[in-house]
């Protein structure tokens, strides 16, 4: 551990994994294991001083991360290969940091992002109600109409208000840019991926429009149903949200001079706009 000689701080930026299983979500609950108390448990254990953790997105309760931005300040002796280590070392065994940052000074997870992107994987084969599946994808197990997929997201891209595939209705206002939402094959014919960008997220934003493209797949509504929704001011006609084992936070693009140095290696949660 490194020595506490000052009091000065600098600002880093880890990209962490998580499998989401065992955890209520990112954000701190009253009751239940999250990702952020686990993250700012071992922080202040090596800087013997509370820190706060800021994550690029709020992840529900099962959401899985593979590239989720988190922030916070460090003593300035800290380095970031010595984070990267001190941190692997004493997460649990669900989280794993994948690269530590240095930031400059003011920098923030969340409030510095330029846009995020998730994933989500549903098996469509018999196989993806295995146990070393389904606990990581919606084990749908039934036939998708891929071209009906596809046109549905092609609806939502662009800038739009999305209040109707909102959890909650109490946002100063609902409008999102989606500046990618694509359906695509997984390999070995084990299924469907859907790849979303956008500069914000409503919570659940993503689950509810999954769960409401898959019933256009299924052929239990109609395609046209996306752009009324779209139209509508609340959620009370949307398909449920997809489950949510099935969604991964993929990473978050920043502004590249908000680094203080270049990134030795390329990564997930730091890409440059």
């Amino acid at each position: 551990m490194e020595p506490l000689d000052s009091d000065v701080s600098r600002t880093f930026l880890a990209t962490l994994q998580y499998n989401g299983t065992g955890f209520v979500g990112w954000q701190r609950q009253p009751a239940g294991r999250s990702v952020q108390a686990e993250v700012e448990r071992v922080l202040e254990r090596l800087f013997a001083r509370r820190t706060i953790a800021h994550a690029a997105g709020r992840t529900d309760a099962g959401v899985h991360a593979i590239g989720q931005g988190v922030s916070f300040t460090a003593p300035a002796n800290w380095t970031d290969s010595a984070l990267h280590r001190a941190l692997n070392a004493l997460l649990p065994r669900d989280c794993w940091v994948a690269a530590v940052h240095p930031a400059q000074s003011g920098f923030h997870a969340r409030k510095s992002a330029l846009s995020r992107r998730y994933r989500y994987d549903i098996g469509l084969d018999g196989a993806s109600g295995s146990p070393f599946r389904s606990p990581f994808e919606w084990a749908l197990g039934r036939p998708l109409e891929l071209e009906l997929l596809q046109a549905a997201a092609q609806v939502i891209r662009g800038e739009h208000d999305f209040r109707a595939f909102a959890a909650k209705v109490d946002k100063p206002h609902y409008r999102c840019g989606i500046m990618q939402a694509d359906w695509e094959r997984r390999p070995d014919g084990r299924g469907v991926s859907f790849q979303v960008e956008a500069d914000r997220f409503l919570q659940r934003m993503v689950r509810m429009l999954v769960g409401t493209m898959t019933d256009i797949g299924l052929g239990r509504r109609p395609l046209s149903d996306m752009a009324a929704l779209l139209e509508r001011q609340d959620n009370g006609t949307t398909s449920a949200p997809a489950p949510p084992q099935g969604l991964y936070f993929v990473s978050v693009v920043y502004p590249p001079e908000l680094f203080t140095e270049p990134a030795r290696e390329p990564h997930a949660a730091v890409q440059p706009a």
